[in-house]
């Protein structure tokens, strides 16, 4: 089946139901072969239409440190001190070019966002 961008809410919604009908599909097989096209599709759509920022590189920190379970004292670690991490952490401190390869290599952040510009306090 010949398939074309998807362009509406309608052929968003009609390419979702389609996956949806053909998700038990064994693999190898057509209707497997559908849903890689119609899911490639869906994904196209979706960063067309609403795309996700990327965070500023504080909030990247924060969350990461939320969802690691780490705390101030693992970051200071990291990046040379208790106070540099205070400061980092509450915007009063911008991230140093080191504080950013360290972070990068240790935590495996993406250097791209951490060198992103943000407001300080």
């Amino acid at each position: 089946m010949t398939r074309k961008p998807l362009e509406t809410e309608a052929d968003y919604d009609a390419a979702l139901s389609a996956i949806d009908r053909l998700m038990d599909a064994a693999p190898g097989t057509p209707e497997s072969d559908e849903i890689e096209a119609l899911v490639t599709l869906v994904e196209a759509y979706e960063v067309a239409h609403w795309p996700i920022e990327a965070p500023d590189p504080i909030s990247l920190i924060e969350h990461v440190m939320e969802a690691r379970g780490l705390r101030q004292k693992d970051l200071a670690a990291v990046i040379g001190s208790q106070p540099h991490a205070s400061e980092v952490l509450n915007r009063r401190r911008p991230l140093t070019l080191p504080m950013i390869r360290a972070l990068s290599t240790e935590w495996g952040l993406p250097a791209d966002i951490l060198v992103q510009e943000y407001a300080l306090a």
